[in-house]
């Protein structure tokens, strides 16, 4: 019989890999990275993503417009792409993985199918878990940077310093999701039925001799 905290488990832990695959592509697709605005025209911020860059204006409203080049593009933006690009490819990957080990999906049956579904279990978590960090990665390390501009005293202040963008939070979010479903994952595999202990019986014939000389057999289980 399946065990009701792994099959609970089990979901929690798709479903939270999926909220966290949903929030990686957002973040990466989102242009809000790097947010920037000077004190000289605040109805105007300049906004800065993985894809393009932004003008807001509270007339005119937005204006993107997407990098002709990679070339010109910083290194921190450039990184930050490759490795957003990896996290939503292996996360995707590990939801592949994980739905057919769940224990509501009838497939892989018998004990070798079930050694089955916890082998890719076990693989879906750790490609959640991978792609977790592949987000935070990134998000943490350009968040890092901005700080170290910010506060960078070589700068003058009269010159506009970037701040946090929207895209940082929803990073942060979801590389929080795939870990937290990795664990899950992890934590359901660890209990399969392969740890569940077995009653064996044991069949033991006795030969009994009666009061008129024949034999008797006597089956005990154990």
């Amino acid at each position: 019989m399946t065990n009701p905290c792994n099959v609970v488990m089990e979901l929690l832990g798709v479903f939270l890999g999926t909220g966290g695959w949903l929030c990686s592509l957002a973040a990466t697709i989102m242009p809000q990275w790097l947010s920037l605005s000077t004190e000289l025209m605040a109805a105007e911020s300049y906004e800065q993503g993985l894809w393009e860059a932004c003008v807001v204006q509270e007339v005119a409203g937005t204006e993107c417009r997407p990098y002709d080049t990679i070339l010109g593009l910083g290194s921190t933006l450039t990184l930050a792409r490759v490795m957003m690009c990896l996290s939503d490819a292996t996360c995707l990957l590990g939801l592949l993985l994980a739905i057919p080990a769940m224990s509501q999906i009838n497939c892989c049956k018998g004990e070798e199918g079930e050694r089955t579904k916890k082998g890719l279990k076990i693989t879906a978590a750790v490609f959640l878990c991978i792609a977790g960090l592949l987000v935070l990665t990134p998000v943490s390390y350009v968040a890092h940077d901005i700080v170290m501009k910010y506060f960078d005293e070589t700068i003058p202040h009269v010159v506009a310093r970037s701040e946090f963008g929207d895209a940082l939070f929803v990073g942060w979010a979801a590389g929080f999701l795939d870990v937290v479903a990795s664990v899950l994952l992890f934590a359901s595999s660890c209990g399969s039925r392969d740890h569940e202990p077995h009653l064996v019986y044991h069949h033991q014939r006795q030969e009994i001799r009666t009061v008129d000389g024949s034999l008797r057999k006597r089956t005990e289980y154990v």
